[in-house]
Order: C-alpha cells, then structure tokens, then sequence
C-alpha cells in the first residue's frame, strides 16, 4: 500500500505554516505554501492510522453491532483550532489523524478501554487518557479519548520508523453517545452554527445539555454538573418544555428534508471523500481502494481547495456505505436517532 511520506520540513517550519493559515490571506503565495505543507503533515499521519485501525477492529470484532471509522482532519477544522487555541501548534495537535470505536454498551467502552492498556504488546506510548463519560464536557460531550504517540516495535515494516511519535487519537463511545454527538454536528451545519466550538444558539446549546444528561441517566452514568440537582423527570420536563418553544424537532426535519441526493462513485471503496454541499444538501461520494491512498489524499486536498465556505469536503473509510452512514451521519445530515430518542422523551413525560 501507497502511504505519504513524512515531510522533511522542521517542526518549526510546520508550526509556522499552521500560523500562516490562520493570519494570512487565503489568496496569497504564503497562504498557498503553508496549505501545502500542512497537507504533507496531515497526509502522513495515514500510515500510524491504518496501523492503529487494523488493531482496533480486531478489539472490537465480539461486540456485536460494533462500528470502526477513521479520518484526517480536515483543514478548515484544523485552521479553526489552531485559531482558537493560540498557544497550540501544528505538531502538538493530538487528533489529525483520528479512529472511532462506536460500541454499545458503557461496559463494552470499558473492556476496550481497558485491553488496550493492559496489552503488553501495544509498545505505542499512551499521552493522554481523558474520561468524558465520568466527566462529560460542559456541553455535553461524552466518550473516552485516548491519544498515542506511536511507536511501532513489532512492526515488520522499516517504513514505521519514519513516522516514530505521530500522535493518533482513538475515541471510544457507546452508540447513545455517538448519537448525540453527530447530531451537534449535524444540526449545527443545518442552522450554519457551530455548536461543537461553544457557538451558536443558547437555547439550542441547552437543549442538548439536557439531552445529553438524559441519555446518560439511561446508561446509568453521571449527568452534567449543572443538572445534578435535578431529578430526571425534571429533566425530561425542561426537554419537553425547550422543544416545544422552539418546535426543534420540526424545524430540524424541515431543514434536511432536501438532502436525499446522493452522487455515489466507485461503490464498495475502502476510503471515501465525502463532498457535502450545504447549500444544495447533496452528497458526492468519491470511492477509492485500500491501495490508492496516496491518491485519495491528494485528491482530498485538491477538492478542500477547490472548495467555498458552502461544502464540507473528509476523508473517512468506515466500509459499505451503510456503515459509512452510521459512523458519520453528520455528513449526511442524517439526525433521525437523535430527533426519535427526543420525542420518546417528550411522548412519556
């Protein structure tokens, strides 16, 4: 398989080009330049990442129902980070290349959690651990993040050397959780607001506090720090009370009723660009093999750069279409899950 090759530029030299994205103009030779570097950087981070994959699926291959999909981040995201971080550099940023686990149960999260730190044969070294089921995010956030830096001994591939200390992050989440964070990212593109950053509408932020502390009273898991209080019919009320003020359910099927067309090509491709047009609410679907990896990046960055402000453009492999779906329906501005779970909470209030 066809992997980038890690770029010879400095860290100091990436981090500069992470810097030019965020204060340069878009039209300028710098800007271009440093989009070019960047590109490499992310591009390599594919190599641990198929790595990284290849392990988590056989982990996950008992639990029925079990889902696994990776991605590289995508550029707009990245340049949105390191805007909003200012002490953050392009090579300390812990999830360009990142892997989902989606399971169903708190105690699968666990077991998988905990195999990968007992492995004695996992030699990647373990950064950071942060637990946001005991201790979800402000907004609502919930799942396990472990971030590796990788370090591949048993490799049989000298190749891995040149990609020694990349940092991969791996995400472990129940399919309640994975729910409810799709549909942030889902909703937020259909208003034009960005949710997952802390923007957007308040009302509309609350609303999902609230259901993300519902949906952990259903797993039996602590719910957010400001509805501690609150015993859960109460909350169930505020759901009730918030959806009807802002006829959300309605509101969000009427906002992607229009996003059926999908534009599928090479059906059955290991990775897939997916191009979301905001405006138009179409999905073009670009397929490639497990072999064409290099061309699949670099046709990945062709199509962000190509893109306006009104198309979403990822590089995800996640298997069928089906299962592409389920591990990104933000991508396809599909919220069904999410609006039924809302309204079975309104219909037994």
């Amino acid at each position: 398989m066809s992997y980038a090759e890690r770029p010879q530029h400095s860290n100091n030299e990436l981090n500069r080009a992470g810097k030019i994205l965020v204060e340069s103009k878009s039209t300028s030779k710098e800007y271009l330049e440093a989009i070019e570097k960047v590109d490499q950087w992310r591009s390599c981070h594919a190599y641990p990442l198929n790595t990284f994959q290849s392990t988590l699926r056989k982990k996950v291959k008992k639990y029925k129902g079990s889902l696994v999909a990776h991605r590289l981040k995508r550029l707009p995201t990245i340049i949105n980070k390191l805007s909003r971080f200012e002490t953050l550099n392009l090579t300390q940023m812990q999830d360009i290349g990142g892997i989902r686990a989606v399971v169903s149960t708190v105690k699968d999260v666990r077991e998988i959690q905990q195999e990968y730190k007992d492995s004695k044969r996992f030699t990647h070294a373990l950064v950071t651990e942060k637990d946001y089921i005991l201790e979800p995010k402000k907004d609502g956030y919930r799942g396990v993040h472990l971030v590796y830096r990788y370090h591949n001994t048993l490799a049989r591939n000298g190749k891995a050397k040149d990609f020694e200390g990349l940092q991969i992050e791996l995400q472990i989440r129940t399919q309640l959780q994975h729910t409810w964070a799709t549909a942030v990212e889902t909703v937020g593109t259909l208003k034009g607001e960005s949710f997952k950053t802390g923007s957007g509408s308040e009302k509309y932020k609350m609303l999902f506090g609230l259901a993300s502390s519902a949906f952990a009273i259903t797993e039996k898991q602590p719910v957010l720090a400001e509805h501690q209080k609150l015993k859960p019919e109460n909350i169930y009320k505020k759901i009730k009370k918030l959806e009807k003020e802002l006829n959300f359910i309605e509101n969000i099927k009427g906002l992607r009723a229009a996003s059926q067309f999908i534009q599928q090509e090479k059906i059955g491709s290991y990775y897939n660009i997916v191009v979301l047009d905001t405006v138009n609410k179409n999905i073009r679907i670009i397929g490639f093999s497990q072999d064409s990896l290099k061309r699949a990046t670099k046709k990945y960055a062709e199509l962000e750069a190509e893109a306006d402000r009104s198309k979403d453009v990822v590089l995800v492999s996640a298997g069928k279409l089906k299962d592409l779906k389920k591990a990104y329906p933000n991508y396809f501005l599909d919220v069904k899950d999410f609006l039924s779970k809302i309204q079975a909470i309104i219909d037994a209030v």
